[in-house]
């Protein structure tokens, strides 16, 4: 079984926290430093139960390298996509960050919702809406967010979104066992100007977890979208 420690591991809090919003899930965590602005968006399939406080670690490590570090919450309303796109459309129009990162629905949501001119790094994201309700990811999870199957909600499903004019690259384990690699390799033919890093045997929570091998490569990948 996969090591899931990242999703427990203590780990200092914010600097402080921007509200953006009325509601108790429209804020964003700040890590200050000195460096380019990264914005973290959360996965957990969409799920309420799953919240920014797992990406700590990977917050402090990212201003540990030098990155100003902005982790964003949203609204999760099962059935009820609207306000969780809202939501990170404009947390990320207060941050205005130099980079997106999402992780798993997060990445689906980066994809969906970064502006245009901000380049967005993928780890293994939900990247594709329909591969994804047909493999039953947890439990039906695609359909719980969508509130109905995908097959007619196009907007928002990366694969089938018009390509992004700023840089995308994804980083997915080949080993990834909660969304498997298939589903990225889904969205890059349907959109080649993407860059993929597999990487051979790795799962799905080592991609946010700074203690892993994974680590230097999603450090390495993010470094370049703003070299």
């Amino acid at each position: 079984m996969e090591d899931r420690s990242v999703l427990t591991r203590p780990a200092p809090g914010p600097d402080r926290t921007l509200r953006y919003g009325e509601d108790a899930d429209q804020v964003a965590d700040l890590w200050h430093s000195e460096g380019p602005t990264v914005a973290l968006i959360h996965g957990g399939f969409w799920r309420p139960e799953y919240d920014r406080a797992h990406l700590r670690p990977m917050a402090n490590a990212l201003r540990g390298a030098g990155w100003n570090v902005a982790s964003i919450e949203y609204r999760r309303e099962p059935g009820r996509p609207g306000p969780t796109l809202d939501d990170v459309r404009s947390a990320l129009g207060e941050i205005g960050p130099s980079v997106v990162v999402g992780h798993s629905a997060g990445g689906h949501l980066a994809l969906c919702a970064a502006p245009d001119d901000v380049a967005v790094l993928a780890l293994a994201p939900v990247a594709d809406l329909r591969l994804a309700h047909r493999l039953d990811l947890d439990d039906g999870a695609v359909a719980d967010f969508l509130g109905g199957p995908p097959d007619d909600r196009a907007a928002l499903d990366p694969v089938r979104l018009p390509g992004r004019p700023g840089r995308v690259t994804i980083v997915h384990g080949a080993g990834d066992e909660r969304v498997p690699l298939d589903v990225s390799e889904s969205y890059v033919s349907a959109h080649p100007a993407t860059s993929l890093a597999r990487i051979p045997d790795a799962g799905h929570f080592v991609l946010i977890d700074p203690e892993s091998e994974a680590w230097p490569i999603v450090l390495r990948e993010l470094t370049a979208l703003v070299s």
